[in-house]
């Protein structure tokens, strides 16, 4: 087995509605509670980040599934779009929606269509921030698949 550690260096100068930082690994960026939560809106927000985490592992690891498989694309592109419910001030992180564009070779085959499907919908499941966050946040996926 092999372990991994990553680690994250934060700072908060005031109270709520105040501006922080956070520094991991390559990223650093100022940090506040969004303006939709009646936030500054300076930086990302821990919205932001849990969906950048689902959204940046999910496509690396259909990525990663489609070299596997020999699945040649011209480009994999996706948006993504997280949900949150604020209920009598409870604020509950509800959906994640995954909606990959994956473009294959103009000479794909039907076969390679349906391949590329399949493994859109396994790499949701296989990846590990899809499963860290299972049975608290519902992820959709909501795939196309196109020749170029």
């Amino acid at each position: 087995m092999a372990l991994h550690s990553f680690h994250l260096k934060a700072s908060w100068p005031g109270l709520r509605n105040d501006v922080g930082e956070m520094e991991t690994g390559n990223l650093k960026t100022k940090i506040s509670i969004p303006p939709e939560m009646d936030g500054p809106g300076v930086g990302t927000n821990p919205d932001e980040l849990l969906l950048g985490a689902a959204a940046t592992c999910y496509i690396i690891t259909l990525a990663a599934m489609m070299e596997r498989s020999k699945l040649q694309k011209e480009n994999l592109t996706m948006e993504s779009e997280g949900i949150v419910d604020v209920t009598k001030g409870v604020i509950t992180y509800k959906k994640i929606i995954h909606r990959p564009v994956i473009a294959l070779k103009s000479d794909a085959t039907e076969a390679d269509k349906q391949l590329a499907k399949k493994l859109a919908e396994k790499a949701e499941t296989s990846c590990m921030i899809t499963r860290a966050i299972q049975g608290n946040v519902m992820v959709e996926l909501e795939a196309s698949v196109t020749k170029a």
